[in-house]
């Protein structure tokens, strides 16, 4: 099961309302309660959604898949997606989703890609939500950010190289 919390965002990136939704083998819900979502990708950022008899175009803005976050603008409006896999739940469920967090030791690949961009050297501080790297992955360039104020110890990685899921791109101090 993925679940993810939708906050509708203005242009201050302020949340305007949160919806807790689920996507399982047996369908999608919103708020606890089954919906039918027709969903079809028309190209590598754009979407048809039909919900409740009424047609929506998306559009993928920005995938951050270190911080699980996927921003979206739909007719118009730009929504936040913020993912949580069947760990994330857990620990939730258990009260340990903020508690004693570990500090981040590597930045691993979270897709097979091609890195795009390198936007930080070792010995380099930075702080959380500085992008570190670009990979590029179905035809979609991804800004792996920091999650956490870190210092770069050694980078694994190329400009222009292929990486694989899971691959170690960067080492922190």
């Amino acid at each position: 099961m993925l679940q993810a919390n939708v906050k509708l965002l203005d242009h201050h990136e302020t949340p305007q309302w949160d919806w807790q939704t689920q996507w399982t083998k047996e369908g999608f819900s919103i708020e606890g309660k089954p919906v039918e979502i027709d969903f079809k990708q028309i190209s590598d950022r754009h979407f048809h959604i039909l919900y409740q008899g009424l047609s929506y175009n998306a559009e993928v803005l920005r995938m951050d898949w270190v911080s699980k976050q996927i921003t979206i603008r739909m007719n118009g409006k730009v929504y936040a997606i913020q993912l949580q896999d069947a760990f994330d739940q857990l620990l939730k469920k258990m009260g340990m989703a903020q508690v004693g967090k570990a500090k981040l030791n590597e930045l691993k690949a979270p897709m097979p890609g091609l890195i795009a961009a390198i936007q930080v050297e070792a010995g380099q501080s930075v702080k959380k939500g500085d992008i570190l790297l670009v990979l590029e992955a179905m035809k979609m360039e991804n800004a792996l950010k920091a999650t956490e104020d870190l210092t770069i110890k050694s980078i694994e990685v190329q400009k222009g190289q292929n990486v694989e899921k899971n691959q170690l791109l960067i080492q922190f101090a």
